[in-house]
């Protein structure tokens, strides 16, 4: 395959799913050019995605194996250089993705995450009240809240802070440099800011927790130790590992449960299967997760070498270079028709086959998944018993997108709590 007459990806991201339409219909895997003219393979085929995501000749370290890092044209300044350049298990390939994933699974633990339940719930409960408050008198209907601000947003970034023992008065900067990471039509200056600015509070961050470890995901990860060679996260590994987790762990359930509220307020037919009882809450998180991914598109991965698509079940005849970059184009692969169906972009709270990839696929699937998953399991359902009247406060519409061709939500989302 060559890189002809690409698809240039919209870097704010005002049409994700209209874009997502767009490379599927030119095909499993088309050329996409990413922000700067960066060039890439986007698949948006189901099938072949997850047979890429665990093909070893699939690498996510750009050091190794993207040509166009070892050749230095990939620059700090570009804006996506924080998701290719950190040093972390995202990045990692072979046996370095296992020793650091191995790493962080032993502070990362299902105990950790399941012990979180009692204090999610606390926190939700704490978030509706603020909610009710907020959007209290102003006539028969109330004033309008801005859910996403005020409990999608706070919700998984409270979580994940007390997950790491982050220190109160580091919240709002932590937010701050985390929206930065998402905002991919970033120029030069906010990439560098953003990304000093990050190292700055994580480093911070990391001290607290040296001069006085506690019961701690941050404490956790400094004391882990591979037990074949007995090494510990290096300095750098360390603070790109909460990097991921604070960016990872947060955003995309922001846009889970804005994405959720979102698909259930503008298709009450489907709030009400759910309240019917022919739907679960769980069905509804799976549907949201396939149908409004949280991630639309992640860089980046490579071919390790050349990668005959046909060999894969895609086109006979193309491949994928040896040092090329691949984008797994998330937000297209969950409407993906070959997959699921013709109505594949219809929410279905009832669809019989919850299959997608949101949360990635093989040795890269989201160690937070879980997490994630147990935040809006907890959260989707207090927020409509507390609310049964809740409504959008403006046309569907009128809603804008978050600035990022990667993260998929609503700059806001206002509501009425009826």
């Amino acid at each position: 395959m060559e890189f002809t007459h690409p698809t240039v990806i919209d870097p704010t991201g005002r049409d994700i799913h209209g874009e997502a339409a767009r490379i599927r219909e030119r095909g499993p895997v088309t050329p996409v050019e990413l922000p700067h003219g960066v060039p890439a393979w986007a698949v948006s085929s189901a099938p072949l995605l997850k047979r890429l995501l665990t093909d070893p000749r699939v690498s996510k370290d750009a050091r190794r194996h993207w040509h166009r890092w070892l050749d230095g044209e990939v620059s700090p300044d570009w804006p996506l250089y924080t998701w290719v350049a950190v040093r972390n298990m995202f990045t990692a390939y072979g046996t370095e993705h296992k020793r650091l994933r191995t790493l962080v699974s032993k502070a990362f633990t299902a105990r950790r995450t399941a012990a979180l339940r009692p204090r999610i719930e606390e926190i939700t409960a704490a978030l509706l009240d603020r909610v009710a408050k907020a959007g209290a008198g102003g006539g028969a209907d109330g004033h309008a809240v801005d859910l996403r601000e005020e409990f999608c947003y706070p919700l998984p970034i409270q979580v994940i802070g007390e997950l790491l023992g982050l220190p109160e008065e580091l919240g709002p900067e932590l937010r701050a440099v985390v929206d930065g990471v998402f905002h991919t039509s970033a120029d030069a200056a906010e990439v560098a800011d953003t990304y000093a600015r990050f190292y700055a509070v994580l480093g911070e961050l990391v001290a607290v927790k040296r001069a006085a470890p506690g019961d701690d995901l941050t404490s956790a990860l400094i004391a882990a130790r591979e037990e074949e060679s007995g090494t510990r996260l290096s300095e750098q590994e360390l603070l790109d590992t909460l990097m991921l987790m604070i960016s990872a762990g947060h955003e995309t359930t922001v846009n889970l449960l804005d994405n959720a509220v979102h698909a259930l307020l503008t298709h009450p037919d489907q709030l009400a299967h759910v309240r019917g009882g022919r739907a679960s809450w769980d069905d509804v998180i799976e549907e949201t997760l396939r149908a409004e991914a949280p991630v639309a598109s992640l860089p980046l991965r490579y071919a390790v070498e050349d990668l005959p698509l046909g060999e894969l079940g895609g086109p006979e005849g193309s491949v994928i270079r040896k040092g090329e970059a691949i984008l797994a184009a998330y937000a297209a692969a969950g409407r993906d028709p070959e997959q699921h169906g013709p109505d594949a972009g219809t929410f279905d709270v009832t669809r019989a086959v919850k299959d997608h990839l949101a949360f990635g696929y093989g040795v890269h699937h989201c160690l937070g998944a879980p997490l994630g998953r147990l935040e809006a399991r907890v959260a989707l359902p207090a927020l409509f018993e507390r609310f049964p009247g809740l409504t959008l406060a403006v046309p569907a519409d009128e809603l804008r997108p978050v600035d990022s061709f990667i993260s998929h939500g609503h700059r806001s989302l206002p509501v009425l709590t009826g």
